[in-house]
C-alpha cells in the first residue's frame, strides 16, 4: 500500500481508503454543482422568453436519454474499467454545462440548443451511474460496508441540499449563466479526481462475447432475484407517483393555498434535511433484515402526497416532508448493502442499470398524466391516488419472501429460516442462480 493510502486511512476510519475518499469528495463536488444547474437551466428557460411548458421540454430532455442509454452504460461499465468510463461521463457533462453556459452568457439561445445540450448531460449520467455505483460498492467491504454508504449518501444529500441554496442565491445574483459554469468546473474537478481512482484490486474481465449477451447476462441476474425485481417494480411505480406530486401537484397547492412558492421550497428544504438525518441514523443503525427495515420505510412515502390531498398548514407539511426524508434515506442505505453483499462484483453495473432504468422509465409518463388526472378526477383525489398507489405496492413487496427474510450475518446475508431448517447451503446468497 502506498503512503498516501496510509496518510488517507490513518485521518479517517478503517473502511474509508483511498478510492472511497475520492468518490466521496467527487460526488460532493458534483452534487453541489448540479443541484444549482438545475435551478440555473429553469430559469435560463425563462428568461430566454420560454414559459412553463419550455422548462418541461428541457427537464424532458434530460430523462428520455437517461432512459434510453442506461442499460447500454451498465453493460459498458462491467466491460471497461469503471474508473474511465465515469472520467468520460463527467468530460462530456463539462462541456454540455460549459457549452450551455456559454450560450446563455452570450447571446440568446434558442430552446432547441437548451435540448440538445440538456440531452447530452442526460447521456453523459446514463453512462456514468451505473459505473458510479459498481466502482463504490467494490470500493468498501466487510462489516462496515453499510456504514461506509451511509456516510457516502449523507456527504450526497447535504450537497445537494446545499447546492440548491446556493443555487438559487447565485442565479439571483449572478444570473444562471455563471451557475451554470460553475458546474460546468465542478464537472471537471470531479473527472480529475475520478481519473486518481486505483482499480488494481478489480479482476481484469473475462473476454465477452458482445454488448447484447452482457445485456442478457444482466438481465438474467436482475430476473433470478425475486427481491431485486420486486422491489426495482415497486420503485418504478412509487417514484412515478411520487414525482407528479412533487413536480407537479405541489406547486398547484402551494400557489393556490399554502402561499406560493417559498413555503414549497421550504418543505422541499426540510425533506432534504431528513435525508441528511436519515444518512446520519444509518451510520449507527444496522438493522438485521436489510430489506424488511428498509422496506416498512418506504410506507410514510405516501405521507406528503396525503398532507398535500387536505392540505396540511406548512408547519405540518414541513414536519411531513422531514420524517419521509429520514425513512427513505433508510430505505436507501439498506437497499445499496443488499445490493453489494448479494450481487457478484462484475454484475454490479449492469445491475445497477437495471434498477436505475426502473426508477426512471414511467416518471415522465406519470409527470405527464398528472394534469389530465387532476383535470378528470380532481386535485384532492389525484393526490390521495397518489398516496394509495405508494401504500399498494409497498405492501405488496412485503409479500416476497427474500424481502421479509434477508438479513445481515457479519459482512454476509443470509435467508432467515426457523430453527431446525437450516441446510447445508443455508449461507449462499439470496436468489442465487443455481
Amino acid at each position: 500500500m502506498t503512503s498516501a493510502d496510509d496518510s488517507i486511512r490513518r485521518r479517517g476510519p478503517d473502511w474509508a481508503g483511498r478510492n472511497y475518499t475520492l468518490l466521496t469528495s467527487a460526488a460532493f463536488i458534483t452534487n453541489l454543482g448540479s443541484q444549482g444547474a438545475l435551478i440555473a437551466a429553469a430559469f435560463a428557460v425563462l428568461e430566454n422568453g420560454g414559459d412553463g411548458g419550455d422548462v418541461g421540454l428541457v427537464a424532458a430532455a434530460r430523462t428520455l436519454p437517461l432512459v434510453v442509454f442506461l442499460l447500454i452504460g451498465g453493460a459498458v461499465a462491467d466491460r471497461l474499467p469503471r474508473h474511465r468510463v465515469m472520467v468520460a461521463a463527467n468530460a462530456l457533462n463539462c462541456v454540455s454545462q460549459g457549452l450551455f453556459a456559454l450560450l446563455v452568457l452570450v447571446g440568446e439561445p434558442r430552446l432547441w440548443q437548451m435540448m440538445l445540450l440538456t440531452a447530452l448531460g442526460g447521456t453523459g449520467q446514463a453512462f456514468f451511474g451505473p459505473a458510479a455505483e459498481g466502482m463504490l460498492m467494490s470500493s468498501v467491504s466487510g462489516e462496515q460496508a453499510g456504514r461506509a454508504f451511509a456516510m457516502f449518501r449523507m456527504a450526497m444529500q447535504g450537497a445537494a441540499l446545499g447546492g440548491a441554496a446556493l443555487g438559487g442565491a447565485m442565479v439571483a445574483v449572478v444570473g444562471p449563466g455563471w451557475v451554470l459554469a460553475a458546474d460546468a468546473a465542478a464537472f471537471a474537478l470531479a473527472g480529475a479526481l475520478r481519473s486518481f481512482l486505483d482499480v488494481s484490486h478489480i479482476p481484469p474481465r473475462a473476454p465477452g462475447s458482445g454488448l447484447l449477451s452482457d445485456l442478457r447476462e444482466g438481465w438474467r441476474e436482475f430476473t433470478g432475484r425475486p427481491w431485486l425485481w420486486g422491489i426495482v417494480v415497486q420503485f418504478s411505480i412509487a417514484n412515478a407517483v411520487v414525482a407528479a406530486a412533487d413536480a407537479v401537484y405541489g406547486p398547484l397547492v402551494a400557489r393556490d393555498q399554502l402561499g406560493g412558492a417559498g413555503p414549497w421550497g421550504l418543505a422541499l428544504g426540510f425533506f432534504g434535511a431528513g435525508t441528511v438525518g436519515g444518512a446520519l441514523l444509518m451510520t449507527r443503525w444496522k438493522p438485521r433484515r436489510l430489506l424488511l427495515a428498509g422496506t416498512l420505510c418506504v410506507f410514510p412515502l405516501a405521507l406528503p402526497s396525503a398532507a398535500l390531498a387536505v392540505p396540511t398548514s406548512v408547519p405540518v407539511l414541513c414536519a411531513v416532508m422531514f420524517c419521509t426524508g429520514v425513512t427513505v434515506e433508510v430505505f436507501s442505505v439498506s437497499w445499496m448493502t443488499a445490493l453489494h453483499q448479494e450481487i457478484p462484483e462484475e454484475k454490479l453495473s449492469r445491475v445497477s442499470a437495471y434498477d436505475w432504468f426502473g426508477s426512471v422509465a414511467m416518471v415522465p409518463l406519470a409527470t405527464a398524466l398528472a394534469g389530465p388526472a387532476e383535470s378528470a378526477f380532481g386535485r384532492s383525489p389525484a393526490l390521495w391516488g397518489c398516496a394509495a398507489l405508494v401504500v399498494l405496492v409497498t405492501a405488496a413487496v412485503l409479500c416476497v419472501p427474500d424481502v421479509r427474510n434477508l438479513r445481515r450475518t457479519g459482512g454476509k446475508t443470509v435467508m432467515a429460516r426457523p430453527a431446525g431448517t437450516e441446510s447445508a447451503d443455508a449461507e449462499r446468497a439470496v436468489g442465487g442462480l443455481g
